[in-house]
């Protein structure tokens, strides 16, 4: 069977509402099926499912995924944002830039954009629509920063790639934070613009951030001492040797419970078991995407797919900064299509070996991989970021859509920045 005709059952099969590991299941086993002597049979599928979650790395997934839900349960987005709305409330787009940059401080404890959209957004678009800024406006620039969960380390992404290519996790980690930085600044400057031009409600704004400072900084401050620390206490043990990604990711379970249940008091001990259930009900999904994801590369890998895509870029491309605006908008496309996660698994063996060839460092290539994806989570007909936003304001999705495109386009540019000036990536290793 031709690797045309196994692409083309897969997006069949998507096209179907199949689930998506399913769908790649389909696709794995077709060539075993109808060519008895291809390598991947039946059995070399169902091993290989097994094979690619028996690793340690990916333990850090389930566990940033639950730190993220007791996190959110626990209220530690409402405590951040606070903070950043009493320092930046009195300037022009203020509290939207605070949201902005509690999305980059709840991603640094989540790893996960979905995550961050429903904490972070289930809090600051009432109170923001409230002040008097446009419904419509607000839900689209959640969505949007919610994308810097992927970016900003720790990162479900990065995790994958890492597991993928070989890299180290922790470098791909500290080659995220310039970039996520640069992004949401990106986006703070693109808040800043849109308030300059439809204006604000100043004095319902002002009446906000002055009952904050009513409070006081050292009330507010010790309110979010402790969910500011997290991010800290999590790089911290990645970065100075202490933990791995993955012990890392238990720490940051263990430090979310104890600051929720005994500090901050939000979690009570008998909602916990609900709480570890939603977490499993959650991951299970990711699992049997994942398994089916690996085997679907390693069959597209016996089929020596990577070769053959790898010609025909080289072949009918000779330019670097050409290429690799070939493979930018290949994942782009894809990422409006395909989860984050069955697209690195599935792509980065192709266009890894390619990038290589031209001298791009494979970490660079893992930060501008995963910006993409990033994009993907913002642009129909996948794109989860909107439909989790939808979910939070009943505003349709087709709605969103029109308002992300400018937001869109600020990423886009950030984006070309990380692409060219690899330094932007590379600094801090």
């Amino acid at each position: 069977m031709s690797t045309g005709t196994v692409m083309v059952m897969f997006f069949i099969c998507f096209l179907m509402a199949i689930p998506i590991s399913i769908s790649l299941g389909i696709a794995a086993v077709l060539p075993g099926a109808f060519n008895s002597s291809f390598t991947a049979s039946g059995t070399y599928v169902i091993r290989s499912m097994f094979a690619g979650l028996d690793s340690f790395p990916l333990l850090a997934v389930p566990m940033f995924v639950l730190a993220g839900m007791i996190m959110a349960k626990g209220g530690i987005s409402k405590r951040i944002f606070d903070l950043f709305a009493y320092f930046l409330g009195k300037v022009t787009a203020g509290l939207p830039a605070a949201a902005i940059v509690t999305c980059l401080f709840y991603g640094a404890i989540s790893g996960s954009g979905i995550a961050t959209v429903a904490a972070v957004g289930s809090m600051t678009i009432p109170i923001l629509v409230d002040l008097g800024y446009d419904k419509k406006f607000i839900t689209a620039l959640i969505a949007v920063a919610g994308g810097l969960g992927v970016i900003i380390p720790p990162s479900i992404p990065f995790i994958m790639f890492g597991m993928v290519s070989g890299q180290s996790v922790s470098d791909l980690f500290i080659a995220g934070i310039v970039p996520g930085l640069i992004i949401g600044l990106s986006l703070i400057l693109y808040a800043y613009f849109y308030c300059k031009k439809h204006g604000e409600d100043r004095e319902k704004i002002d009446k906000h951030v002055a009952a904050l400072k009513q409070q006081g900084f050292i009330n507010v401050f010790k309110s979010s001492f402790f969910a500011l620390l997290s991010p800290i206490i999590i790089l911290g043990c990645i970065y100075l040797g202490i933990a791995s990604p993955t012990e890392a990711a238990v720490i940051s379970v263990l430090y979310s419970l104890i600051i929720s249940v005994f500090i901050y008091k939000s979690i009570k001990f008998n909602e916990l078991y609900e709480l570890f259930k939603e977490g499993v009900k959650t991951f299970t999904p990711i699992l049997f995407v994942l398994a089916a994801s690996i085997a679907f590369s390693r069959v597209l890998t016996l089929m020596q797919v990577p070769q053959t895509i790898n010609h025909i870029i080289l072949d009918n491309f000779n330019n670097k900064i050409v290429i690799l605006l070939v493979i930018n908008v290949i994942l782009l496309l894809v990422g409006m299509v395909m989860d984050a996660t069955p697209a690195i698994l599935i792509l980065t063996p192709i266009f890894m070996p390619i990038t290589q060839s031209l001298g791009v460092h494979p970490i660079h290539f893992g930060i501008f991989m995963i910006v993409n994806l990033a994009i993907g989570f913002v642009t129909p007909p996948i794109g989860v970021n909107l439909f989790i936003a939808s979910s939070l304001t009943d505003i349709p999705v087709s709605v969103i859509s029109k308002k992300v495109l400018p937001i869109i386009g600020c990423f886009l540019i950030a984006l070309l920045l990380i692409i060219f000036i690899p330094q932007i990536s590379l600094c801090l290793l």
